[in-house]
């Protein structure tokens, strides 16, 4: 049992090569929005993906230099505009992917008891590019890592400056198509230009937008908001991981009926931050923010054309003192984040677009709790013709939240954080242990909520 064990490390058999597309691509600059190249969005994605046989790495590879004509951005480099050094642009030079080799000495069965919860030791399971800065690092980086028993695991950093988390799936399910069907035709067309969500000219601000704010930071919060996310960032941090059932949502929505009707998400990213709230015992009087990724694929208007792969999500943010979080009850945190959707009308998206055209404006991390959600994405049903992985979810834990797909099981979510290790016990136990409720057979389960197996393990 590998417990809390760090990973062995990989044994790389060969140094690793760039992939370049099979057939010649555009050689142009493509615009970034102002979604895209958010200093917040400055990052790599970084899947990782379990599978119990593993794929030809011929094919794989073969497969990728093939999408890479479709998705040509990914294969250049991303670099700052000439004339503005804040704004980012990719170079579609078809400079290739990085894809390394790897072995690990452990079977999936080993890797699948401690995967829900991935500690720094998981890093080594993708390769390291050796780079100065961000823009250093190509766009796309892949490992394939064969392990004893014939199984796999596939790690990916995509640039999240390019896509999003939709975006992202549906460039792995076309990586995914080409692996099993090389002539096939792609499902999706992949929609490159970002210029449908290029700001107006003049910006126009029509919204007040509570997600961001300008460098200083607002006094009268500034000290002890610092001081939070400094915190935050500066302990050493462990992961909480815990799946919800459909029927244990169910549970937490049932809290909010009949008065309050709301979505799995809206329900439960409300429990989840209350929980962390009175988990770091904060003081009442502050407020907290949580922020919330929002696709507007649809929302904006006219909507974002299909097979649009960029970032098209802004945050929603709920807000409100400590003590309303603390002591209020389930129902009026759900309001709080149903309020926030409701205020991501065409309009304010727009005004979003148009504020971050001040590179002053950052996304207010000061004091709040993130969550994205990739539960909805179908990435769990990425299959490159060896079968669904076993696991998926990122390469490692962060103080961000992620809403995970659990494999296997229908519309659970699986709840994964990491906080500092004094914490964790506390947040885990308000996540799971809290109201009278009844369970799904109509038996009622006396003192807190008892939820079934939640899947809790231990670092």
């Amino acid at each position: 049992m590998l417990g809390s064990i760090e990973l062995p490390d990989c044994v790389y058999s060969k140094e690793p090569i760039f992939i370049t597309p099979i057939s010649p691509t555009p050689n142009h600059s493509l615009y970034l929005s102002n979604l895209d190249d958010q200093k917040f969005l400055r990052f790599s994605i970084k899947y990782l993906y379990l599978f119990t046989k593993s794929i030809n790495l011929d094919k794989l590879k073969s497969s990728l230099s093939r999408v890479l004509v479709d998705y040509y951005p990914l294969a250049g480099r991303v670099r700052k505009c000439p004339e503005n050094d804040h704004k980012l642009q990719v170079y579609c030079n078809g400079e290739g992917a990085i894809f390394a080799e790897a072995f690990l000495d452990l079977t999936a069965d080993e890797l699948l008891v401690v995967s829900n919860k991935p500690d720094k030791s998981w890093r080594k399971l993708l390769y390291k590019v050796e780079a100065t800065n961000f823009l250093d690092i190509p766009p796309l980086v892949v490992q394939v890592t064969n392990l004893r028993c014939g199984g796999m695991i596939l790690c990916t950093a995509i640039n999240h400056c390019l896509c999003d988390g939709i975006g992202t799936a549906q460039f792995l399910h076309a990586w995914a198509h080409f692996t099993k069907d090389p002539t096939g035709n792609l499902p999706i067309t992949p929609f490159h230009s970002r210029h449908v969500l290029k700001p107006r000219d003049p910006p126009q601000i029509t919204s007040i937008h509570p997600t961001f704010t300008k460098i200083p930071l607002d006094r009268q919060n500034s000290q002890f908001s610092l001081n939070l996310f400094q915190y935050l960032q500066s302990q050493p941090i462990t992961p909480a991981s815990i799946t919800f059932s459909q029927s244990q949502i169910l549970h937490l929505k049932r809290q909010c009926s009949p008065s309050v009707k709301s979505t799995s998400f809206e329900v439960l990213a409300s429990h989840t931050w209350r929980c962390w709230v009175k988990s770091l015992n904060l003081p009442s009087s502050i407020n907290v923010k949580l922020l919330f990724s929002v696709n507007i694929r649809k929302a904006v208007k006219p909507e974002l054309p299909e097979g649009y792969y960029g970032n098209g999500f802004v945050l929603g943010c709920a807000e409100a003192p400590v003590k309303q979080v603390v002591n209020g009850n389930l129902q009026d945190t759900v309001k709080l984040v149903q309020n926030a959707k409701s205020e991501l009308t065409s309009g304010s998206i727009k005004s979003v677009v148009d504020l971050l055209e001040d590179k002053t404006v950052k996304t207010d991390l000061s004091a709040s709790f993130v969550i994205s959600q990739w539960s909805r994405l179908s990435l769990e049903e990425v299959d490159f013709g060896e079968g669904k992985p076993i696991q998926m979810g990122p390469l490692t834990s962060d103080i961000y939240c992620l809403f995970l797909p659990s494999v296997g099981e229908f519309d659970a979510v699986r709840v994964l954080v990491s906080m500092p290790e004094g914490v964790v016990k506390k947040f885990e136990y308000y996540m799971t242990e809290l109201w009278d409720v009844s369970d799904v057979n109509g038996d009622v389960i006396k003192g807190h909520l008892h939820l079934k197996n939640p899947k809790m393990i231990s670092a």
